[in-house]
């Protein structure tokens, strides 16, 4: 018996973004299989609705993989997949497997030879890295930066010397709530005319995407209190 096929489906970074996030083709594949992976059912059933799903919502298999259910055995997710069935892995924003957890489910479909394919969506790092003029040829994410502030402020030191000894893009994310104290520290601990990219809800009716040296910044801080962020650190 053939193998199903795990398609990894992207889903809208933010409110009233639907328009920008589903191509045709998302929608037939999810028109065509009815078992889905997903962090949290009751986003997913959301997205799938949004994204345009005749399949009745009654008829859907869902594998929570969230947060509380990662310790406990993956295999149970590819009982399908085994038996021939084509399935959909979705995260909670963005694209399944980057800065996310998803990545465990892919990688354990690669180790059972099971065809992988990824559709086309928005990725917050990519777009970030579009919008900012930084180096699009070499950059490193990061992820989240140490919550001790010591650690913070040499860390953030650290990607600025990188950027500058390596001509590349340094990017890293925060908790939304500790947004402005890391912009505070960002300010305080780089260089004047180190350039650094805020790119703030992205795809969201306020996106917000600014490149500035640290000087321009300091003369006009941003509140970005409860607001996903990308941050981009750049010193050619």
């Amino acid at each position: 018996m053939s193998l199903g096929t795990l398609y990894l489906i992207p889903v809208p970074l933010a409110e009233n973004a639907a328009a920008k996030t589903f191509t045709p083709y998302l929608v037939n594949t999810i028109n065509h299989i009815n078992e889905y992976i997903v962090e949290n059912s009751k986003t997913a059933r959301k997205f799938l609705k949004e994204a345009g799903l005749t399949i009745p919502q009654s008829d859907l298999i869902i594998h929570d993989y969230g947060k509380h259910n990662r310790d406990a055995d993956n295999n149970i997710f590819f009982t399908g997949l085994l038996a021939g069935k084509d399935v959909g892995l979705m995260s909670e924003a963005g694209c399944p497997g980057i800065a996310d957890p998803g990545s465990d489910i892919v990688a354990l479909a690669h180790q059972k030879g099971i065809k992988v394919v990824p559709l086309v969506g928005p990725s917050s790092i990519l777009l970030a890295i579009m919008a900012s003029g930084f180096n699009g040829q070499s950059f490193t994410f990061h992820g989240y930066l140490p919550i001790d502030k010591v650690q913070r402020a040499t860390k953030i030191k650290e990607l600025e010397n990188m950027s500058e000894k390596y001509n590349q893009t340094q990017l890293f994310i925060e908790t939304p709530f500790r947004n402005n104290p890391i912009l505070e520290e960002i300010l305080r601990s780089c260089k004047s005319q180190t350039k650094l990219c805020i790119a703030c809800n992205i795809t969201a009716d306020d996106e917000f995407i600014q490149t500035k040296t640290i000087l321009q910044w300091r003369k006009q801080v941003p509140d970005l209190h409860k607001k996903p962020v990308i941050y981009l650190l750049f010193k050619g």
